[in-house]
Protein backbone atom coordinates (compact mmCIF):
# COMPACT_ATOMS: atom_id res chain seq x y z
CA UNK A 1 0.00 0.00 0.00
CA UNK A 2 1.25 3.23 -0.97
CA UNK A 3 1.46 5.99 1.86
CA UNK A 4 2.31 10.04 2.14
CA UNK A 5 3.81 11.21 5.09
CA UNK A 6 1.53 14.44 6.34
CA UNK A 7 3.29 17.82 6.90
CA UNK A 8 6.28 18.57 8.85
CA UNK A 9 6.63 19.28 12.09
CA UNK A 10 8.07 22.50 13.69
CA UNK A 11 11.26 20.76 14.97
CA UNK A 12 11.67 19.25 11.84
CA UNK A 13 11.36 22.61 9.31
CA UNK A 14 14.05 24.15 12.08
CA UNK A 15 16.54 21.17 11.23
CA UNK A 16 15.89 21.54 7.64
CA UNK A 17 16.54 25.24 7.40
CA UNK A 18 19.70 24.79 9.24
CA UNK A 19 20.54 22.29 6.55
CA UNK A 20 20.06 24.43 3.54
CA UNK A 21 21.57 27.44 5.05
CA UNK A 22 24.33 28.59 2.76
CA UNK A 23 24.64 25.96 0.68
CA UNK A 24 25.92 26.56 -3.03
CA UNK A 25 22.91 26.38 -5.86
CA UNK A 26 23.90 23.05 -6.64
CA UNK A 27 23.21 21.65 -3.13
CA UNK A 28 19.79 23.32 -2.72
CA UNK A 29 18.77 21.49 -6.05
CA UNK A 30 18.79 18.79 -3.46
CA UNK A 31 17.69 20.33 -0.93
CA UNK A 32 14.59 20.72 -2.63
CA UNK A 33 14.30 17.45 -3.39
CA UNK A 34 15.13 16.34 -0.08
CA UNK A 35 11.95 18.63 1.18
CA UNK A 36 9.83 17.08 -1.45
CA UNK A 37 10.58 13.77 -0.39
CA UNK A 38 10.06 14.06 3.52
CA UNK A 39 6.98 16.11 2.64
CA UNK A 40 5.32 13.77 0.57
CA UNK A 41 7.39 10.83 -0.36
CA UNK A 42 5.35 7.56 -1.89
CA UNK A 43 6.85 4.43 -0.99
CA UNK A 44 8.93 2.43 -3.76
CA UNK A 45 7.36 0.08 -5.54
CA UNK A 46 8.39 -2.92 -6.70
CA UNK A 47 10.35 -6.43 -5.65
CA UNK A 48 8.56 -9.45 -3.59
CA UNK A 49 8.30 -8.99 -0.49
CA UNK A 50 11.05 -11.24 0.38
CA UNK A 51 13.22 -8.56 -1.26
CA UNK A 52 12.10 -5.91 -0.05
CA UNK A 53 14.03 -4.25 3.20
CA UNK A 54 11.17 -3.59 6.12
CA UNK A 55 9.99 0.01 7.39
CA UNK A 56 11.60 -1.23 10.84
CA UNK A 57 15.00 -0.48 12.54
CA UNK A 58 17.69 0.86 10.27
CA UNK A 59 17.26 0.94 6.81
CA UNK A 60 20.27 1.18 4.60
CA UNK A 61 23.78 2.46 6.07
CA UNK A 62 26.15 4.00 3.91
CA UNK A 63 29.68 2.75 5.84
CA UNK A 64 33.13 4.17 4.17
CA UNK A 65 36.56 3.43 4.77
CA UNK A 66 38.44 6.00 3.88
CA UNK A 67 42.29 7.22 4.11
CA UNK A 68 42.96 10.30 2.32
CA UNK A 69 38.94 11.32 2.46
CA UNK A 70 38.07 10.11 -1.40
CA UNK A 71 35.73 7.42 0.16
CA UNK A 72 34.25 9.68 2.50
CA UNK A 73 33.41 12.03 -0.41
CA UNK A 74 31.84 9.82 -2.51
CA UNK A 75 29.25 8.24 1.01
CA UNK A 76 28.27 11.56 1.34
CA UNK A 77 27.33 12.19 -2.68
CA UNK A 78 25.44 9.05 -1.94
CA UNK A 79 23.73 9.57 1.30
CA UNK A 80 22.42 12.49 -0.69
CA UNK A 81 20.68 10.94 -3.06
CA UNK A 82 19.61 7.90 -1.06
CA UNK A 83 17.78 11.15 1.12
CA UNK A 84 16.43 12.88 -2.12
CA UNK A 85 14.94 9.49 -3.37
CA UNK A 86 13.04 9.16 -0.06
CA UNK A 87 15.26 6.60 1.63
CA UNK A 88 15.69 6.00 5.29
CA UNK A 89 19.57 6.16 4.92
CA UNK A 90 22.57 7.23 7.23
CA UNK A 91 26.19 7.64 6.82
CA UNK A 92 28.57 6.22 9.08
CA UNK A 93 32.78 5.42 9.24
CA UNK A 94 34.20 2.04 9.71
CA UNK A 95 35.88 3.00 12.57
CA UNK A 96 32.86 3.90 14.46
CA UNK A 97 30.32 1.60 13.24
CA UNK A 98 29.40 -0.88 15.63
CA UNK A 99 29.22 -4.00 14.76
CA UNK A 100 26.07 -5.62 16.49
CA UNK A 101 24.24 -3.56 13.85
CA UNK A 102 25.59 -5.78 11.34
CA UNK A 103 21.99 -7.49 12.47
CA UNK A 104 19.86 -4.99 12.53
CA UNK A 105 20.61 -3.28 9.50
CA UNK A 106 18.65 -4.26 6.28
CA UNK A 107 20.94 -2.98 3.56
CA UNK A 108 24.77 -1.77 3.75
CA UNK A 109 26.81 0.40 1.25
CA UNK A 110 30.19 0.07 1.30
CA UNK A 111 32.99 2.48 0.35
CA UNK A 112 36.34 1.67 0.60
CA UNK A 113 39.98 2.18 -0.37
CA UNK A 114 43.01 0.38 -0.21
CA UNK A 115 45.72 1.16 1.57
CA UNK A 116 49.19 0.31 0.65
CA UNK A 117 50.29 -3.10 -0.03
CA UNK A 118 46.86 -4.70 0.44
CA UNK A 119 45.92 -2.74 3.79
CA UNK A 120 42.84 -1.55 4.72
CA UNK A 121 42.60 2.28 5.97
CA UNK A 122 43.37 2.95 9.38
CA UNK A 123 39.09 3.82 9.93
CA UNK A 124 38.72 0.38 8.52
CA UNK A 125 41.01 -1.64 10.13
CA UNK A 126 38.66 -3.18 12.67
CA UNK A 127 36.04 -3.75 11.12
CA UNK A 128 38.18 -5.61 8.25
CA UNK A 129 39.60 -8.30 11.34
CA UNK A 130 36.46 -8.39 12.70
CA UNK A 131 34.17 -9.36 9.37
CA UNK A 132 37.36 -11.94 8.72
CA UNK A 133 37.22 -13.42 11.84
CA UNK A 134 35.52 -16.22 13.99
CA UNK A 135 33.15 -13.61 15.86
CA UNK A 136 31.58 -12.65 12.34
CA UNK A 137 27.78 -12.97 12.44
CA UNK A 138 25.65 -14.87 9.52
CA UNK A 139 23.91 -12.05 8.11
CA UNK A 140 21.23 -13.80 5.63
CA UNK A 141 18.96 -10.94 6.05
CA UNK A 142 21.52 -8.35 4.44
CA UNK A 143 21.63 -6.59 1.55
CA UNK A 144 24.56 -5.07 -0.04
CA UNK A 145 26.87 -3.43 -2.46
CA UNK A 146 30.91 -2.76 -2.61
CA UNK A 147 32.30 0.44 -4.37
CA UNK A 148 36.66 -0.15 -4.34
CA UNK A 149 38.99 2.24 -4.53
CA UNK A 150 42.50 1.87 -5.67
CA UNK A 151 45.34 2.09 -8.31
CA UNK A 152 46.16 -0.73 -10.79
CA UNK A 153 49.74 0.61 -10.22
CA UNK A 154 49.75 -1.35 -7.23
CA UNK A 155 49.99 -5.41 -7.35
CA UNK A 156 46.96 -5.31 -5.11
CA UNK A 157 44.17 -3.75 -6.74
CA UNK A 158 41.29 -2.60 -4.92
CA UNK A 159 41.97 -5.67 -2.63
CA UNK A 160 40.19 -4.48 0.43
CA UNK A 161 36.79 -3.90 -1.15
CA UNK A 162 37.31 -7.27 -3.09
CA UNK A 163 37.69 -8.45 0.65
CA UNK A 164 34.53 -7.22 1.93
CA UNK A 165 32.54 -8.46 -1.05
CA UNK A 166 33.92 -11.68 -0.83
CA UNK A 167 33.11 -11.99 2.77
CA UNK A 168 29.83 -10.32 2.49
CA UNK A 169 28.50 -12.95 0.63
CA UNK A 170 30.62 -16.11 2.28
CA UNK A 171 28.44 -15.09 5.47
CA UNK A 172 24.82 -15.09 3.72
CA UNK A 173 24.76 -11.67 2.48
CA UNK A 174 22.93 -10.87 -0.97
CA UNK A 175 24.24 -8.10 -3.53
CA UNK A 176 21.66 -5.36 -3.70
CA UNK A 177 24.30 -4.29 -7.00
CA UNK A 178 27.58 -5.97 -8.20
CA UNK A 179 30.99 -4.42 -6.68
CA UNK A 180 33.01 -1.55 -8.55
CA UNK A 181 36.23 -1.41 -8.91
CA UNK A 182 37.52 2.18 -9.40
CA UNK A 183 41.43 3.36 -10.55
CA UNK A 184 42.46 6.68 -9.30
CA UNK A 185 40.46 8.28 -12.15
CA UNK A 186 37.14 7.21 -9.76
CA UNK A 187 34.30 9.83 -10.92
CA UNK A 188 33.00 8.02 -14.02
CA UNK A 189 33.14 4.43 -12.40
CA UNK A 190 31.87 5.43 -8.98
CA UNK A 191 29.30 7.86 -10.68
CA UNK A 192 27.74 4.99 -12.89
CA UNK A 193 27.60 2.85 -9.09
CA UNK A 194 25.81 5.29 -6.90
CA UNK A 195 23.18 5.94 -10.14
CA UNK A 196 23.05 2.19 -10.74
CA UNK A 197 22.73 1.37 -6.55
CA UNK A 198 19.81 3.45 -6.48
CA UNK A 199 17.82 2.40 -9.00
CA UNK A 200 18.34 -0.96 -8.18
CA UNK A 201 17.00 0.24 -4.59
CA UNK A 202 14.39 1.93 -6.27
CA UNK A 203 13.15 -1.11 -7.66
CA UNK A 204 13.43 -3.52 -4.55
CA UNK A 205 13.18 -1.34 -1.46
CA UNK A 206 10.51 0.31 0.63
CA UNK A 207 13.11 2.33 2.96
CA UNK A 208 11.86 5.09 3.84
CA UNK A 209 12.70 8.59 4.71
CA UNK A 210 12.86 9.12 8.95
CA UNK A 211 14.00 12.06 10.98
CA UNK A 212 15.53 14.71 9.35
CA UNK A 213 17.26 16.07 11.88
CA UNK A 214 19.61 12.92 11.63
CA UNK A 215 20.55 13.59 8.49
CA UNK A 216 23.91 14.36 7.39
CA UNK A 217 25.00 18.02 5.96
CA UNK A 218 26.17 17.43 2.85
CA UNK A 219 30.05 19.74 2.64
CA UNK A 220 29.50 22.97 0.29
CA UNK A 221 30.84 21.56 -3.49
CA UNK A 222 33.89 24.05 -4.43
CA UNK A 223 33.75 26.05 -7.65
CA UNK A 224 37.21 23.76 -8.37
CA UNK A 225 37.73 20.50 -8.34
CA UNK A 226 39.89 17.49 -9.90
CA UNK A 227 37.35 17.82 -13.05
CA UNK A 228 38.33 21.29 -12.59
CA UNK A 229 41.36 22.16 -11.45
CA UNK A 230 42.49 25.97 -10.58
CA UNK A 231 45.12 27.14 -12.11
CA UNK A 232 47.43 28.51 -9.23
CA UNK A 233 49.90 30.75 -9.92
CA UNK A 234 53.61 29.62 -8.78
CA UNK A 235 55.48 32.21 -6.46
CA UNK A 236 58.25 30.38 -4.74
CA UNK A 237 60.54 27.35 -5.75
CA UNK A 238 62.98 27.27 -2.89
CA UNK A 239 65.48 24.36 -2.67
CA UNK A 240 64.67 22.88 1.52
CA UNK A 241 68.08 20.75 1.08
CA UNK A 242 71.47 21.94 1.46
CA UNK A 243 74.98 21.02 -0.37
CA UNK A 244 75.84 17.47 -0.05
CA UNK A 245 72.87 16.15 0.15
CA UNK A 246 71.81 13.32 -2.05
CA UNK A 247 68.53 14.31 -1.98
CA UNK A 248 66.43 17.35 -3.70
CA UNK A 249 63.65 18.89 -1.81
CA UNK A 250 61.50 21.90 -2.51
CA UNK A 251 59.72 24.46 -0.60
CA UNK A 252 56.72 25.60 -2.98
CA UNK A 253 54.65 28.04 -3.11
CA UNK A 254 51.14 28.61 -4.99
CA UNK A 255 48.82 31.61 -4.94
CA UNK A 256 44.79 30.54 -4.78
CA UNK A 257 44.06 34.34 -4.95
CA UNK A 258 40.35 34.30 -6.39
CA UNK A 259 40.09 30.94 -6.10
CA UNK A 260 37.80 30.56 -3.52
CA UNK A 261 39.56 27.56 -2.60
CA UNK A 262 39.62 26.99 1.56
CA UNK A 263 41.43 24.08 3.21
CA UNK A 264 42.02 23.40 6.52
CA UNK A 265 45.36 21.47 8.65
CA UNK A 266 45.57 17.93 7.22
CA UNK A 267 44.33 18.57 4.05
CA UNK A 268 45.72 17.66 0.78
CA UNK A 269 46.41 19.72 -2.73
CA UNK A 270 45.85 17.77 -5.56
CA UNK A 271 48.09 18.44 -8.88
CA UNK A 272 47.15 18.14 -12.10
CA UNK A 273 50.46 17.73 -13.81
CA UNK A 274 51.85 17.24 -17.40
CA UNK A 275 54.05 14.58 -18.39
CA UNK A 276 57.97 15.24 -19.13
CA UNK A 277 58.17 16.69 -22.35
CA UNK A 278 61.05 14.45 -23.46
CA UNK A 279 59.87 11.52 -22.07
CA UNK A 280 56.77 12.00 -24.52
CA UNK A 281 58.91 12.79 -27.21
CA UNK A 282 60.64 9.34 -27.03
CA UNK A 283 57.76 7.47 -26.51
CA UNK A 284 56.32 8.87 -29.87
CA UNK A 285 59.40 8.17 -31.50
CA UNK A 286 59.90 4.26 -30.20
CA UNK A 287 55.98 3.96 -31.43
CA UNK A 288 57.12 5.13 -34.66
CA UNK A 289 53.88 7.65 -35.28
CA UNK A 290 53.54 10.94 -36.39
CA UNK A 291 53.01 13.16 -32.90
CA UNK A 292 50.39 15.72 -34.70
CA UNK A 293 48.21 12.85 -35.75
CA UNK A 294 44.29 13.46 -34.68
CA UNK A 295 43.52 11.36 -30.93
CA UNK A 296 40.69 11.81 -28.32
CA UNK A 297 41.72 13.46 -25.58
CA UNK A 298 40.43 11.89 -22.00
CA UNK A 299 37.44 14.31 -22.38
CA UNK A 300 36.71 12.74 -25.82
CA UNK A 301 37.80 15.82 -27.98
CA UNK A 302 39.33 15.87 -30.93
CA UNK A 303 43.24 16.43 -30.11
CA UNK A 304 46.75 15.58 -31.26
CA UNK A 305 48.63 12.47 -29.63
CA UNK A 306 51.61 14.81 -28.85
CA UNK A 307 49.04 16.91 -26.73
CA UNK A 308 46.87 13.81 -25.19
CA UNK A 309 50.34 11.82 -24.19
CA UNK A 310 51.51 15.62 -22.40
CA UNK A 311 48.70 16.28 -20.64
CA UNK A 312 45.68 13.43 -20.18
CA UNK A 313 47.23 9.90 -19.98
CA UNK A 314 49.30 8.11 -18.10
CA UNK A 315 52.64 7.16 -19.70
CA UNK A 316 54.57 5.67 -16.94
CA UNK A 317 53.76 3.79 -14.17
CA UNK A 318 53.03 -0.43 -15.75
CA UNK A 319 49.90 -2.10 -14.88
CA UNK A 320 48.44 -5.09 -15.10
CA UNK A 321 45.62 -4.19 -17.45
CA UNK A 322 48.26 -2.26 -20.03
CA UNK A 323 50.27 -5.51 -19.49
CA UNK A 324 47.66 -7.58 -20.78
CA UNK A 325 46.17 -5.28 -23.42
CA UNK A 326 49.43 -4.95 -24.77
CA UNK A 327 50.36 -8.77 -24.72
CA UNK A 328 47.49 -9.62 -26.59
CA UNK A 329 47.93 -6.50 -29.26
CA UNK A 330 52.10 -7.77 -29.45
CA UNK A 331 51.64 -11.51 -29.21
CA UNK A 332 54.64 -11.55 -27.26
CA UNK A 333 54.98 -14.75 -25.32
CA UNK A 334 56.83 -13.76 -22.62
CA UNK A 335 54.54 -10.98 -21.87
CA UNK A 336 51.88 -14.07 -21.30
CA UNK A 337 53.88 -16.01 -19.54
CA UNK A 338 54.56 -13.25 -16.76
CA UNK A 339 51.29 -12.51 -16.83
CA UNK A 340 50.35 -16.20 -15.49
CA UNK A 341 49.14 -15.99 -12.08
CA UNK A 342 51.90 -18.57 -11.36
CA UNK A 343 54.41 -16.09 -12.31
CA UNK A 344 53.14 -12.88 -9.87
CA UNK A 345 57.02 -13.11 -8.69
CA UNK A 346 58.38 -12.51 -11.95
CA UNK A 347 55.94 -10.29 -12.97
CA UNK A 348 56.73 -7.76 -9.99
CA UNK A 349 60.34 -7.93 -10.58
CA UNK A 350 59.87 -7.46 -14.62
CA UNK A 351 58.02 -4.14 -13.15
CA UNK A 352 60.28 -2.99 -11.15
CA UNK A 353 62.15 0.12 -12.43
CA UNK A 354 60.12 0.19 -15.58
CA UNK A 355 57.96 1.78 -17.31
CA UNK A 356 55.99 1.78 -20.54
CA UNK A 357 58.26 2.79 -22.57
CA UNK A 358 60.53 -0.16 -22.06
CA UNK A 359 57.65 -2.42 -22.60
CA UNK A 360 57.18 -0.56 -26.41
CA UNK A 361 60.64 -0.74 -26.81
CA UNK A 362 61.14 -4.38 -26.09
CA UNK A 363 58.22 -5.49 -27.71
CA UNK A 364 57.25 -3.40 -30.56
CA UNK A 365 53.64 -3.75 -32.25
CA UNK A 366 54.22 -3.37 -36.18
CA UNK A 367 51.56 -1.43 -37.49
CA UNK A 368 50.25 -0.06 -34.33
CA UNK A 369 48.01 3.18 -34.94
CA UNK A 370 47.75 6.37 -32.07
CA UNK A 371 44.31 5.57 -31.38
CA UNK A 372 45.01 1.72 -30.89
CA UNK A 373 47.88 2.55 -28.67
CA UNK A 374 45.89 5.99 -26.57
CA UNK A 375 43.03 2.83 -26.00
CA UNK A 376 45.45 1.01 -23.67
CA UNK A 377 46.25 3.70 -21.46
CA UNK A 378 44.66 5.07 -18.24
CA UNK A 379 43.74 8.84 -17.60
CA UNK A 380 47.02 10.80 -16.03
CA UNK A 381 46.09 10.91 -12.45
CA UNK A 382 46.52 14.06 -9.95
CA UNK A 383 49.27 13.69 -7.31
CA UNK A 384 48.23 14.31 -4.02
CA UNK A 385 50.58 16.32 -1.52
CA UNK A 386 49.94 17.16 2.39
CA UNK A 387 49.49 20.95 2.48
CA UNK A 388 52.66 22.73 4.36
CA UNK A 389 50.54 25.80 5.46
CA UNK A 390 47.77 27.37 7.21
CA UNK A 391 45.20 29.00 5.41
CA UNK A 392 44.51 31.46 8.17
CA UNK A 393 47.99 32.25 8.90
CA UNK A 394 48.66 32.65 4.92
CA UNK A 395 45.53 33.51 2.81
CA UNK A 396 45.44 33.12 -0.66
CA UNK A 397 48.52 31.10 -0.45
CA UNK A 398 49.22 27.02 0.01
CA UNK A 399 52.06 25.68 0.38
CA UNK A 400 54.03 22.30 -0.07
CA UNK A 401 56.92 20.22 0.80
CA UNK A 402 58.00 18.85 -3.11
CA UNK A 403 60.54 15.72 -2.93
CA UNK A 404 61.58 15.24 -6.12
CA UNK A 405 62.12 12.23 -7.40
CA UNK A 406 65.12 11.42 -9.75
CA UNK A 407 67.01 8.15 -10.36
CA UNK A 408 68.07 5.23 -13.06
CA UNK A 409 66.89 1.98 -13.99
CA UNK A 410 67.40 0.01 -16.80
CA UNK A 411 69.95 2.48 -18.28
CA UNK A 412 67.19 5.08 -18.27
CA UNK A 413 66.95 7.95 -16.27
CA UNK A 414 63.93 8.52 -15.08
CA UNK A 415 61.95 11.39 -13.30
CA UNK A 416 58.62 11.35 -11.00
CA UNK A 417 55.65 12.91 -13.01
CA UNK A 418 54.62 15.36 -10.38
CA UNK A 419 57.53 16.63 -8.67
CA UNK A 420 59.68 17.03 -11.71
CA UNK A 421 56.98 19.20 -13.29
CA UNK A 422 56.76 21.22 -10.43
CA UNK A 423 60.69 21.25 -9.57
CA UNK A 424 61.80 21.89 -13.48
CA UNK A 425 58.97 22.31 -15.79
CA UNK A 426 56.60 25.59 -14.05
CA UNK A 427 58.56 28.48 -14.18
CA UNK A 428 57.86 31.33 -11.63
CA UNK A 429 54.66 32.60 -12.26
CA UNK A 430 53.66 29.64 -14.49
CA UNK A 431 49.97 27.68 -13.77
CA UNK A 432 49.84 24.61 -11.90
CA UNK A 433 46.69 23.03 -12.17
CA UNK A 434 45.16 22.60 -8.31
CA UNK A 435 42.68 21.57 -6.17
CA UNK A 436 42.18 20.60 -2.66
CA UNK A 437 41.27 16.97 -1.48
CA UNK A 438 40.10 17.36 1.81
CA UNK A 439 41.04 14.99 4.47
CA UNK A 440 38.78 14.59 7.48
CA UNK A 441 40.40 11.94 8.61
CA UNK A 442 43.46 14.26 9.67
CA UNK A 443 42.90 16.69 11.83
CA UNK A 444 43.33 19.07 14.69
CA UNK A 445 41.68 18.35 18.07
CA UNK A 446 38.60 20.66 18.41
CA UNK A 447 40.09 21.09 21.84
CA UNK A 448 43.29 23.42 21.48
CA UNK A 449 44.88 22.51 24.74
CA UNK A 450 45.44 19.48 24.12
CA UNK A 451 48.82 18.32 23.26
CA UNK A 452 50.30 17.13 20.52
CA UNK A 453 53.04 14.85 19.33
CA UNK A 454 53.50 14.98 15.68
CA UNK A 455 56.36 12.63 14.28
CA UNK A 456 56.83 13.54 10.07
CA UNK A 457 59.99 12.19 8.95
CA UNK A 458 61.56 13.40 5.68
CA UNK A 459 58.62 15.70 3.50
CA UNK A 460 56.45 13.80 6.22
CA UNK A 461 57.39 16.86 7.92
CA UNK A 462 55.00 18.95 5.70
CA UNK A 463 50.97 19.00 7.44
CA UNK A 464 52.72 19.74 10.98
CA UNK A 465 54.30 22.71 9.47
CA UNK A 466 50.75 23.49 8.72
CA UNK A 467 49.68 22.21 12.06
CA UNK A 468 52.12 24.48 13.93
CA UNK A 469 50.87 27.43 12.06
CA UNK A 470 47.59 27.17 12.59
CA UNK A 471 47.97 27.04 16.39
CA UNK A 472 49.94 29.78 16.38
CA UNK A 473 47.19 32.12 14.75
CA UNK A 474 44.22 30.14 17.37
CA UNK A 475 46.67 31.19 20.54
CA UNK A 476 46.12 27.83 21.39
CA UNK A 477 47.65 26.79 24.37
CA UNK A 478 48.30 23.11 24.21
CA UNK A 479 51.73 22.25 23.72
CA UNK A 480 53.08 20.04 21.14
CA UNK A 481 56.20 18.09 20.35
CA UNK A 482 57.49 17.30 17.30
CA UNK A 483 59.78 13.97 15.86
CA UNK A 484 61.42 14.54 12.78
CA UNK A 485 63.93 12.57 10.80
CA UNK A 486 65.92 12.59 7.62
CA UNK A 487 69.51 11.42 6.25
CA UNK A 488 72.31 14.47 7.49
CA UNK A 489 71.67 17.46 10.05
CA UNK A 490 73.84 19.81 8.08
CA UNK A 491 72.05 19.03 4.72
CA UNK A 492 68.18 17.46 5.48
CA UNK A 493 66.99 19.53 8.48
CA UNK A 494 64.11 20.92 6.63
CA UNK A 495 62.59 23.84 7.71
CA UNK A 496 65.21 23.67 10.68
CA UNK A 497 64.62 27.90 11.12
CA UNK A 498 60.88 28.09 11.68
CA UNK A 499 61.13 25.26 14.39
CA UNK A 500 64.27 26.56 16.28
CA UNK A 501 61.84 29.80 16.36
CA UNK A 502 59.15 28.01 17.53
CA UNK A 503 60.50 26.80 20.27
CA UNK A 504 62.34 30.00 21.23
CA UNK A 505 58.91 31.80 21.42
CA UNK A 506 57.34 28.60 23.41
CA UNK A 507 55.04 27.01 20.56
CA UNK A 508 57.03 23.97 20.24
CA UNK A 509 58.85 23.36 23.51
CA UNK A 510 60.11 19.72 22.58
CA UNK A 511 61.61 18.52 19.31
CA UNK A 512 63.65 15.24 19.14
CA UNK A 513 65.69 14.71 16.15
CA UNK A 514 66.97 11.33 14.01
CA UNK A 515 69.65 11.62 11.26
CA UNK A 516 70.09 8.15 9.96
CA UNK A 517 73.43 8.68 8.07
CA UNK A 518 75.24 10.96 10.82
CA UNK A 519 76.96 7.63 12.48
CA UNK A 520 77.73 4.56 11.76
CA UNK A 521 74.50 3.22 13.67
CA UNK A 522 71.92 4.41 12.22
CA UNK A 523 68.79 5.93 13.94
CA UNK A 524 65.52 6.72 12.72
CA UNK A 525 62.08 8.08 14.88
CA UNK A 526 60.84 5.09 15.79
CA UNK A 527 64.57 5.04 18.30
CA UNK A 528 63.61 8.49 19.39
CA UNK A 529 60.24 7.76 20.52
CA UNK A 530 61.49 4.54 22.57
CA UNK A 531 64.13 6.86 23.89
CA UNK A 532 61.50 9.06 25.61
CA UNK A 533 59.17 6.35 26.34
CA UNK A 534 58.42 7.81 29.85
CA UNK A 535 57.82 11.36 28.73
CA UNK A 536 55.88 10.03 26.06
CA UNK A 537 53.69 7.90 28.06
CA UNK A 538 52.70 10.74 30.32
CA UNK A 539 51.76 12.87 27.55
CA UNK A 540 49.66 10.19 26.58
CA UNK A 541 47.79 9.72 29.91
CA UNK A 542 47.19 13.77 29.67
CA UNK A 543 44.97 13.45 26.60
CA UNK A 544 47.54 13.92 23.76
CA UNK A 545 46.80 13.18 20.12
CA UNK A 546 49.29 11.52 17.97
CA UNK A 547 49.88 12.11 14.50
CA UNK A 548 52.08 10.16 11.27
CA UNK A 549 52.95 11.53 8.52
CA UNK A 550 55.34 9.30 5.81
CA UNK A 551 56.22 6.39 4.47
CA UNK A 552 53.83 3.59 4.62
CA UNK A 553 55.81 0.67 3.67
CA UNK A 554 58.92 0.80 6.75
CA UNK A 555 58.22 4.21 8.75
CA UNK A 556 54.65 3.97 9.67
CA UNK A 557 54.72 0.56 10.72
CA UNK A 558 58.26 0.62 12.27
CA UNK A 559 56.28 3.45 14.56
CA UNK A 560 52.92 2.05 15.25
CA UNK A 561 55.49 -1.22 16.44
CA UNK A 562 57.26 1.73 18.48
CA UNK A 563 53.73 3.35 20.26
CA UNK A 564 52.77 -0.07 21.43
CA UNK A 565 56.24 -0.67 22.84
CA UNK A 566 56.13 2.87 24.51
CA UNK A 567 52.92 2.12 26.51
CA UNK A 568 54.23 -1.30 27.19
CA UNK A 569 57.46 -0.28 28.56
CA UNK A 570 56.23 2.96 30.50
CA UNK A 571 52.72 2.12 31.01
CA UNK A 572 53.50 -1.37 32.40
CA UNK A 573 51.23 -3.05 30.66
CA UNK A 574 50.93 -6.74 28.70
CA UNK A 575 51.54 -6.49 25.06
CA UNK A 576 48.47 -7.45 24.46
CA UNK A 577 47.25 -4.37 26.76
CA UNK A 578 49.55 -2.16 25.28
CA UNK A 579 47.83 -3.22 21.51
CA UNK A 580 44.04 -2.53 23.08
CA UNK A 581 45.58 0.56 23.96
CA UNK A 582 46.73 2.28 20.83
CA UNK A 583 43.77 0.58 19.11
CA UNK A 584 41.95 2.66 21.64
CA UNK A 585 43.88 5.64 20.84
CA UNK A 586 43.35 5.27 17.09
CA UNK A 587 38.87 4.53 17.82
CA UNK A 588 39.20 7.79 19.53
CA UNK A 589 41.00 9.70 16.80
CA UNK A 590 43.76 10.59 19.45
CA UNK A 591 46.00 8.30 16.64
CA UNK A 592 45.56 9.96 13.28
CA UNK A 593 48.09 8.68 10.46
CA UNK A 594 48.66 10.83 6.72
CA UNK A 595 50.67 7.75 4.87
CA UNK A 596 51.49 6.88 1.47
Amino acid sequence: MNETRGPLTAQQWESLKRLVEGISPEQLLWASGYLAGFAGMKSAAGGSPSDRIPDSQSGITVLYGSQTGNAEKIARALLARLLEKGFAARLESMGSYKTAQLKRDHCLLLITSTHGEGDPPDNARLFHEFLHGKKAPKLDRLRYSVLALGDTSYEYFCKIGRDFDARLEALGAKRVYPRADCDVDYDDTAEAWMEGVVAMLAEVQDARLEAAAAATPVAPVSAYSKKRPFPATLTENLRLTGRGSSKDVRHIELSIADSGLRYEPGDSLGVVPTNWPQRVADLIGSLGLDPGTAVLAADGLETTLEAALLHDYEITALTRPFLERYAQLSAAQELKQLLQEENRTLLREFLYGREIIDVVRRYPVHGLTAAQFIALLRRLPPRLYSIASSYNANPDEVHLTVGVVRYESHGQARQGVASAFLADQVAEDGQVPVYVDSNPNFRLPEDSDAPLVMIGPGTGIAPFRAFLAEREVQGAKGKNWLFFGDRNFHSDFLYQQEWLDYRKHGLLPRIDVAFSRDDEKKVYVQHRLLEKSHELYAWLEEGAHVYVCGDAKQMAPDVHEALIAVVEKAGGHSRERAEDYVKELQSSKRYQRDVY
